[in-house]
């Protein structure tokens, strides 16, 4: 957005002293419109990846694009980085182009739009939503191609655009987007429900500033970012050392049969400002594994992380950004350029959430989580029912949290927030598939004294013939245990073809043809254990092993020795707790499973099936990449 039309917006507001009662008024009346905005948009569209997966993201910012409410806000000021035109009321912008907007979107399946809201003339706030669409066009159906090495691949890329021009929709733009869908009908309900989302956000931002006046309105929200900044200015000094902290983690592979990939980052405070730095990380795939991370979103992943860890009563919103720094060299694998493929993004957006945490604790070990988040593993199943109609799904399917200093991590559950699962009656009825397995795997949780969560096994029986793809990862590293818990396990997917025959997949694969009668299992991981395994309660063991979340078997790795009728056995358990503690010695602060990437990769072939990754080969870099200046934040 033009500054000059935020200037004569702001000379227009005065900023007035605002009381408590009321901000917390008018806080509570944007959150409850924000919820309203996913019911609209849960009960408008169509794919199961919005209507029922939850794989949306609302928020309402302030007149300057910062997000006042929300779930995964900051797209506005990269969306306002890239765009120097006009904007009127009623006007709607549209982009599904991660490069035009700085990262702002990270792959071209996102569809985001924004709409400034305007009252008796101006500008008063922003509202903003974007949706991930379950195909868009390229060279495999849901447009993830996991062996594409530029965007253009990857299906069509719209720059930003106005879709609505003062109240007028662009039908022929639209109509041209469309038309390069796979699933143009599913497209249009679900750009149709983000519409009428950003405009129910737009009634009530509306219906709030005249109630109580246009300059208590944007003040309000002007403070609501101000008493996050304090909140978050306090929390850093008291969480975030002076000495520099250094953690890094991998991408396990490509999908060309390469990796792992580094992503590493160094963390340190500078007065009030945390500053993060990713000099290290590998340069950018020759794959799609790229992730374009724009600086304010990972501010906001930042800011998400350490609320939650530390404070969960910290209100979240944007005002906390000048507290933090973050540089990202051009050319890497987290800041690619054009035209890098990006639709495999998703591996290295979950790592860096295990990266904050492998940051985040080492300056206050009491605090720390394990690894967990780690993936978001991506099923699509496609093709034509004997009737001739073509069916397509997208499924993103979960795995198990990180145990964490005050609690278990839960089984196979989403880190994403509000995402759910697709219910299985849902896939069962409209999709040619049966779901014979759903069901936690014991002992693939991190044991420690509070328990990482277990992976999900799930049973696809196919009924049609069709091609599946899967986007996974952590089949090669473990996600890590801490304070001397142990690691999860790693995810597997196998396909047992109808005659009995199994074949083990690649955890990044397109295209693979089933039949009728074949089953897919697909496991996930398992959460990182956090605390001294043998410090667990001998109570909780049993209950565990009596739940059937840990085996017998498993119970030994916390010390704990379960007889055959299924109670505990005290003194036999004090005595293998005893002569664990004098074999093991000191809990480790970190347990990766692993010493080296040359020992695991040499270990690689006899415990997964899978042969090592070689070594990897990147994206030559342009040479004008060497005097292209790194991408601004706020506190440039």
């Amino acid at each position: 957005m033009p500054a000059q039309i935020i200037q004569r917006n702001k000379k227009k507001m005065k900023k007035v002293k605002v009381d408590s009662v009321t901000i917390d008024i008018i806080e509570s009346a944007l959150r409850n419109a924000r919820y309203e905005m996913d019911t609209v948009l849960f009960r408008t569209a169509m794919s199961p990846g919005i209507r029922e997966q939850h794989d949306e993201f609302p928020m309402i910012a302030n007149l300057e694009g910062k997000m006042v409410v929300g779930q995964f806000g900051s797209f506005i000021w990269g969306f306002m980085q890239g765009y120097d035109g006009t904007v009127e009321d009623g006007d709607i912008f549209f982009t599904s182009d991660p490069y035009s907007v700085n990262g702002a979107v990270s792959h071209a399946n996102d569809w985001l739009m924004l709409m400034p809201i305007y009252k008796d003339g101006r500008i008063i706030a922003w509202a903003a939503m974007f949706g991930h669409m379950t195909d868009i066009g390229g060279k495999v159906p849901g447009s993830l191609p996991t062996d594409a090495r530029q965007i253009f691949e990857e299906g069509v890329v719209v720059p930003p655009v106005k879709i609505h021009r003062r109240g007028v929709l662009q039908e022929d733009v639209l109509r041209i987007i469309l038309h390069n869908c796979r699933l143009p009908t599913w497209n249009l309900s679900d750009f149709n429900a983000i519409v009428a989302a950003l405009k129910t956000a737009a009634l009530r931002c509306v219906e709030i500033s005249s109630r109580f006046g246009d300059d208590v309105f944007y003040s309000a929200m002007d403070q609501m970012l101000e008493r996050n900044k304090r909140a978050m200015r306090e929390l850093i000094r008291r969480t975030v050392p002076e000495k520099k902290q250094y953690f890094e983690d991998y991408v396990c592979d490509d999908g060309m049969g390469m990796g792992p990939y580094k992503i590493a980052c160094s963390m340190w405070r500078e007065g009030d400002v945390c500053i993060f730095d990713f000099d290290g990380t590998d340069p950018q795939s020759i794959g799609s594994i790229n992730f374009l991370l724009n600086e304010e979103m990972f501010k906001m992943f930042a800011g998400v992380y350490m609320i939650m860890v530390f404070d969960p009563q910290i209100l979240f919103n944007d005002g906390f950004y000048d507290l933090m720094e973050v540089r990202i060299p051009p050319g890497t694998l987290l800041k690619p350029l054009k035209p890098a493929a990006l639709s495999c993004r998703t591996h290295a957006l979950g790592r860096i959430f295990d990266i904050l945490g492998g940051l985040l604790g080492q300056g206050n070990p009491a605090f720390m989580c394990a690894a967990g988040f780690s993936d978001s593993p991506h099923f699509m199943y496609s093709g034509y029912r004997a009737s001739g109609e073509w069916f397509q799904l997208y499924q993103i399917t979960f795995g198990g949290i990180p145990g964490k200093p005050f609690g278990d991590g839960p089984d196979g559950h989403s880190l994403w927030p509000s995402f759910t699962n697709v219910p299985n009656e849902f896939l069962e009825s409209y999709f040619p598939l049966r779901i014979d397995i759903y069901e936690t795997l014991p002992d693939t949780g991190g044991a420690g004294k509070f328990r990482g969560g277990n992976g999900l096994r799930i049973g696809y029986r196919f009924l049609e013939p069709g091609e599946i793809s899967i986007h996974d990862d952590r089949w090669l590293t473990y996600p890590w245990g801490v304070n001397g818990g142990l690691p999860g396990a790693r995810s597997q997917k196998t396909l047992v073809r109808a005659d009995g025959t199994r074949e083990l997949l690649p955890s990044k694969c397109d295209r693979v043809k089933v039949s009728t009668g074949d089953l897919l299992l697909a496991d996930t991981w398992g959460g990182g254990g956090c605390g001294d395994p043998l410090e667990r309660e001998v109570a909780k063991v049993a209950f565990d092993v009596a739940a059937g979340l840990v085996t017998r078997e498993g119970a030994r790795r916390y010390g704990v020795v379960i007889g055959a009728d299924g109670t505990a056995d005290l003194a036999a358990s004090e005595q293998l707790r005893a002569r664990m503690a004098r074999e093991r010695g000191a809990p480790a602060l970190f347990d990766r499973g692993f010493q080296t990437l040359e020992e695991l990769k040499a270990r690689c072939e006899t415990e997964t099936g899978h042969p090592p990754p070689r070594q990897p080969q990147f994206t030559r870099r342009p040479a004008k990449a060497a005097t292209r200046p790194m991408a601004k934040s706020r506190t440039a």
